[in-house]
């Protein structure tokens, strides 16, 4: 959450600051501001509350002619207000030294009790602001302290998180960037550097980027670059290029990236299974995790952690690999899983899912595996990313950047990612290549079915505008889909800000049903399955409480019309796949439901896509 993009180059700087933070707005966007040098040595600095397009207003043409050396950054709050004087950048008592930061500095009330003891005057409410201060007293104390020393010394005294871009007014040729739990690269172009928390912010100049690692910063100047760790030993890291272009990070003229990223649910599952099932034998090649395969043979149990919907997609793989991978599963909230003192056994996996890779809360699920000796596995979308670097081995999704801040293709891209490894497991152990081809070949099938409840969109609008005056929805599902339940009512209430619950269908009966009247409307995921005479009975439960209902179910079932008439219809597939499915029609009504109530379903309010602090 919150996005930073600092520049230092031949360019002037403020242009691509602010073409960068507009990419980043996803990541925060309550307030924005930058800080750029001029040519008499002092730093020029606005703000605005709001959307960066607020911020946009308040530039002149004078601070465009500024200097080749900047930051920028866009709000997610986590202290204080949303005002200008909380908005970055934040800067020492002087105005001298400028920064912007990302996390949160947990010890910053006992710094800024001493240092306004010590004379210094703050603006905000922010934690971030205390660092600024912090540094300047360094400074103060020696003045000789080059700004770099200061910043490590002071990085060192802090406790917390942070994704760190600084600038002096006094070294205008120099910016500086540091990283701990909150993620930040390096873009290296040609006699220029941008700083970014995301690489979307690069890619309009350079495609190589160098990751910074925790405990690490880094000091640019237009020619060169060093990094560092805090005990002062160099760090020599080659750049990685980026895999996509900056064409995939825009609307391709779609109203919003949430429709977008649905329509590009068929190539996302396209190039999340690409090259990777081996047919005729019904294996699958995984090449991320060739390297610990006979270590996956000998496991005994999967701890599968993540958080939102990544944890949702956890939840669909937990019944795949134990019905067809033939292991046992634990499914875990990262939020909640170091809280418990959990209990690691020989032969664990510790397996974390996250789009970013940045999750704070599933990295710090992920430490604590490590520090446990478990093995860990990683289904990531961003390459580069700290999972993908922190994991023993791992998957990458393939599906291109994610901008809506509602999760659509990741998800189904981790649900068919999940199929890869159950079928892999499985074949490990006793399932035959019988059945492995048929999930396999099945699998295959999924990119052109879901087109076919693409193409139900305009019906899915109708659906959404009839339901439009309800403010109350119940999710229901079983088995694999009782998590499509789940990320169903997320979706509707990440876009729309309704009341949106998600319930195991066996379990309404044992409280939720006392919520259901005419004006409670239920939406029913109920393909021909194993489960389907459960779910009828679920519904007609409903029904004779007269409680509306929407039905999922598959192609050619007109007798679900007996119990409804508003039913959305998803092709035929295996139980196991049928979450690919029949998820999409629920993305697409949360999606039509937020635009018809005139919502911004791209960035809802409260929430950021990278969420990098707990």
């Amino acid at each position: 959450m919150c996005g930073i993009v600092g520049y230092i180059g031949k360019q002037k700087a403020l242009p691509v600051l602010i073409d960068g933070i507009k990419s980043l707005e996803y990541r925060g966007y309550d307030s924005a501001g930058f800080a750029v040098s001029t040519a008499g040595g002092v730093v020029k600095s606005k703000k605005a509350v709001g959307r960066v397009s607020n911020l946009e207003l308040k530039i002149e043409e004078k601070d465009i002619r500024h200097g080749n050396a900047g930051i920028c950054h866009t709000r997610w709050a986590t202290h204080g207000g949303v005002t200008e004087e909380n908005a970055h950048p934040h800067s020492d008592c002087k105005g001298e030294l400028w920064l912007c930061h990302n996390g949160i500095i947990e010890n910053y009330k006992d710094f800024k009790s001493d240092l306004a003891r010590r004379g210094h005057t703050f603006k905000s409410e922010t934690d971030s602001e205390v660092l600024a201060h912090l540094i300047e007293e360094f400074k103060t104390q020696d003045p000789a302290l080059a700004t770099e020393e200061a910043v490590r010394l002071a990085l060192l005294s802090v406790r917390g998180t942070y994704g760190l871009a600084l600038l002096d007014s006094k070294n205008p040729g120099t910016l500086i960037a540091a990283r701990n739990f909150s993620p930040l690269l390096i873009g290296v172009g040609d006699g220029e550097y941008i700083i970014a928390s995301d690489a979307s912010a690069v890619l309009k100049h350079t495609k190589n980027v160098v990751y910074l690692d925790d405990g690490e910063m880094a000091v640019l100047t237009p020619k060169s670059h060093k990094i560092f760790d805090l005990k002062r030993n160099t760090i020599n890291r080659k750049s990685e290029e980026l895999t996509w272009d900056i064409e995939e990070a825009q609307k391709g003229g779609n109203p919003h990236f949430m429709l977008k990223e649905i329509l590009e649910e068929p190539e996302a599952i396209e190039n999340s299974i690409r090259g990777r099932i081996v047919a005729k034998e019904g294996l699958i090649k995984l090449g991320g995790i060739l390297a610990v395969e006979e270590k996956l043979r000998n496991a005994k149990r999967i701890l599968i952690a993540g958080c939102g919907t990544a944890y949702l997609a956890g939840k669909v793989g937990e019944y795949m690999l134990e019905e067809y991978g033939g292991i046992p599963v634990k499914i875990e909230l990262a939020s909640e899983f170091r809280y418990r003192k959990p209990i690691f056994r020989e032969g664990d996996v510790m397996l974390v899912v996250s789009q970013s890779g940045e999750t704070a809360d599933t990295l710090a699920a992920l430490a604590e595996a490590k520090q446990k000796g478990v093995l860990s596995l990683g289904i990531v979308n961003v390459v580069g990313s700290t999972i993908a670097r922190q994991t023993d081995a791992g998957v990458y999704q393939h599906v291109g950047p994610e901008i809506g801040v509602a999760s659509t293709k990741a998800f189904t891209s981790q649900v068919a990612i999940l199929a890869l490894l159950s079928v892999m497991l499985g074949r490990q152990r006793d399932m035959s290549v019988v059945m492995a081809r048929r999930i396999t070949e099945e699998l295959s099938r999924i990119p052109e079915l879901m087109k076919k409840i693409i193409k139900q969109s305009e019906a899915i609008k109708k659906l959404a505008k009839k339901y439009q005056p309800y403010r109350d929805f119940l999710f229901l599902g079983r088995k694999y889909n009782y998590p499509v339940a789940l990320e169903g009512a997320l979706k509707l209430k990440e876009i729309s800000y309704v009341h949106a619950e998600g319930f195991s269908a066996g379990e309404m009966k044992h409280g939720p049903i006392a919520m259901i009247d005419k004006s409670f409307p239920s939406i029913c995921i109920a393909p021909s399955d194993s489960v389907y005479e459960k779910m009828v009975s679920n519904m007609e439960e409903i029904k004779a409480r007269s409680g509306p209902i929407i039905v999922i179910a598959t192609e050619g079932n007109k007798k679900i019309e007996e119990i409804t008439k508003d039913v959305i219809y998803i092709p035929k597939t295996l139980e196991m796949l049928t979450p690919l499915l029949a998820v999409v029609p629920l993305q697409l009504f949360a999606y039509h439901f937020g635009v018809l109530r005139g919502l911004d379903v791209d960035k809802p309010r409260n929430l950021a896509k990278s969420v990098t602090v707990e």
